[in-house]
């Protein structure tokens, strides 16, 4: 049985999101559960709205985001952030579109969902948006590098998929 759609095409706030996901290489847009979902071409979801999902009472969108990432945001500003359904025991963090929005910080949080989310060597292209991602990537070593497997996670902690 198909989910009703539960948001609005001429909501502003979901048009300025769909403009910040679908900036980036290789995304396309998908409506599943009756939301918006953005996915990697191909690949796996890394944000969809909370458009009142479930009787939430908010409109947000649900980012994958990298290890800790999620417990550090709730922490920081429990009323922007949360740890939604499903998706939030996987480390996903909700972020309120309904109150306050920094569009700076929440392309910032999508952009890391995405390179998670996106395959090994995306095709990058140079954007408008100096939005900064909270991904700390760490300097290679020298003579460190794995030679038994030429295929990197991108997810720290998480196993090759």
């Amino acid at each position: 049985m198909a989910h009703p759609r539960m948001y609005d095409e001429s909501n502003k706030l979901i048009k300025r999101l769909r403009e910040i996901c679908l900036a980036f290489p290789g995304v396309i847009e998908k409506e599943a559960w009756g939301e918006c979902t953005f996915r990697v071409a191909g690949g796996r979801m890394f944000a969809m709205t909370d458009n009142n999902h479930h009787q939430s009472g908010h409109l947000a969108v649900w980012v994958m985001a990298p290890p800790t990432v999620q417990e550090t945001l709730i922490r920081s500003m429990p009323r922007r952030f949360f740890k939604p359904p499903y998706v939030g025991a996987k480390g996903w963090v909700g972020v309120r579109l309904d109150m306050s929005v920094n569009w700076d910080e929440i392309a910032g949080i999508l952009r890391d969902g995405y390179l998670m989310s996106a395959p090994v060597k995306p095709a990058y292209r140079k954007t408008s948006s100096p939005e900064k991602s909270t991904v700390q990537h760490q300097p290679r070593v020298s003579g460190t590098q794995s030679t038994t497997s030429p295929r990197k996670s991108r997810t720290a902690g998480r196993p090759n998929r």
